[in-house]
């Protein structure tokens, strides 16, 4: 399986049980983080709602998302992450931003944030370990020499 069509089945397995209580409420909301343009990661995007699509998880249908795109400026992200934690939304993902990712973290330490690094999350204060990472933040880390 490809690395992209994971984290598109990945954060599609973590919004599953949101999605499963909207029909009873309102449709829960999903943040989408990220340190990049949207013209940039088409191909993320793509993989991102294809994974939710998998889960039976469609945008628009059982859940809404909100996308922040910082196209580059990383000192906005913390702005965009609080925005986010105030629509509210469910979780918070960043697919391949470090650092949106860690703007999510320091945002909130109750909203579920799911991420894509190729940095060590210990090393960022993502999660407390690789096998048991507890807090609110899970994902996928690529660490390679």
């Amino acid at each position: 399986m490809r690395r992209r069509q994971f984290i598109g089945l990945a954060g599609a397995a973590a919004v599953w049980p949101f999605a499963a209580r909207a029909q009873a409420q309102a449709m829960p909301v999903i943040g989408f983080l990220h340190a990049g343009s949207a013209e940039e990661n088409t191909r993320r995007l793509d993989a991102f709602r294809k994974g939710l699509a998998a889960a039976g998880v469609v945008e628009g249908r059982n859940v809404a998302i909100e996308y922040r795109w910082a196209s580059g400026k990383n000192q906005d992200l913390p702005a965009m992450a609080a925005d986010l934690i105030r629509k509210p939304v469910v979780m918070i993902v960043t697919p391949g931003s470090t650092a949106a990712a860690v703007a999510a973290k320091a945002a909130t330490s109750t909203v579920p944030i799911v991420f894509s690094s190729g940095t060590d999350p210990v090393a960022l204060g993502l999660v407390a370990s690789l096998n048991r990472p507890g807090g609110n933040a899970t994902g996928i880390t690529s660490l390679n020499a």
